[in-house]
């Protein structure tokens, strides 16, 4: 005998059929011939019907045409606990000129535990009392630029999540863009979803055909305002820069200089420990349990929306706003769980 019983020879070799069972399964998954089946089984599924048959569909208006928007609302208890966090930045004395983590450090070390201490410095008082002066008077959004902008911000991130007490959940703008490809090429899908009372609220614009991208760019950026936070995942380096390029290409302003939580990074800092990795889906299944369904990777989002528009047939659009529907949700779930960890 090789130390095994015979049952438990049996499970063992079935645990290991399962294993293998499943790898084969994600193996198929991930393989072109299962996306490629996905889509002939959703035009199947879809034939003949329209997204305002299978979504909650609208037409709205913009200054350059209509637009669809779909839009889904789900109960959200969002709730942020207070931090006092003007107090903190009391604390932060790095935010000064010329004080780096050495020099505070010795400052603490010395008795001046807050930028309100230094005012008595001889060398830090006067820039101590005139960031004090101006703390007062600043908005959030020079706040988070304050922050941002700091030469210690990556060793200090997590004080821009600590911040996002200082204003109103209904200006986070939770955002993602589906799109042809990965430069010079058109908008598909814009989502952002928004937090108000108990609900969070998403609306998406889709582009119908392509003389419709101005229509749905305008439709999105009527959602912003002074006071709005764009919040995203890799946002800052793909999804805002885009939207720019394409407002560029087709001559219109952009409304997009906002104060900008990506929390790509934040993810990265927190959880790269804990995690396999720290892509969205990953975060969704290890923190949140939500799995998936269907789900279209991005490499074959051209492909399906070329099918849509050549077989005029909304199935292999069908998963791509849904996924995106998910991210803009999921993003206000990783939000609070950020903000309750840094606190």
């Amino acid at each position: 005998m090789n130390g095994y019983s015979e049952h438990e020879q049996y499970l063992k070799n079935a645990l290991l059929d399962l294993n293998c069972s499943t790898s084969k399964q994600k193996e198929k998954k991930l393989s072109p011939h299962y996306f490629e089946d996905l889509k002939e089984d959703l035009l199947v599924r879809y034939a003949d019907k329209s997204l305002k048959e299978v979504m909650n569909c609208s037409t709205c208006q913009t200054s350059f045409g209509d637009a669809l928007k779909i839009t889904t609302k789900e109960k959200i208890d969002f709730r942020l606990r207070e931090n006092n966090f003007k107090n903190q930045i009391n604390n932060n004395l790095k935010l000064l000129p010329k004080i780096g983590l050495k020099t505070e450090e010795n400052l603490k070390n010395k008795g001046f535990k807050t930028i309100k201490d230094l005012q008595n410095h001889d060398r830090y008082g006067d820039s101590a009392s005139k960031f004090l002066n101006e703390i007062d008077e600043m908005s959030f959004c020079e706040i988070v630029n304050l922050l941002d902008s700091n030469r210690y911000s990556k060793k200090c991130r997590s004080n821009l999540i600590k911040c996002i007490s200082m204003t109103d959940v209904e200006n986070f703008k939770f955002m993602d863009i589906e799109t042809k490809g990965l430069s010079n090429v058109p908008i598909i899908l814009i989502g952002i979803a928004e937090i108000k009372n108990n609900k969070i609220i998403a609306s998406q614009y889709f582009l119908r055909d392509y003389t419709e991208e101005l229509n749905i760019i305008d439709a999105y950026q009527n959602h912003l305002d002074d006071d709005s936070v764009h919040v995203t995942f890799n946002g800052k380096s793909f999804d805002v820069p885009f939207i720019k390029n394409r407002c560029a290409y087709n001559g219109i302003e952009s409304k997009l200089d906002l104060p900008h939580l990506d929390l790509m990074y934040f993810a990265k800092d927190l959880w790269k420990d804990t995690l396999p990795n720290c892509q969205l889906q990953t975060i969704e299944r290890e923190i949140f349990g939500i799995e998936r369904e269907d789900d279209v990777p991005g490499q074959y989002i051209p492909g399906y929306y070329d099918t849509y528009l050549s077989k005029k047939n909304i199935g292999p659009v069908v998963p791509i706003i849904e996924h995106n529907c998910q991210d803009i949700i999921s993003l206000a779930s990783f939000l609070e769980k950020m903000y309750e960890d840094v606190n």
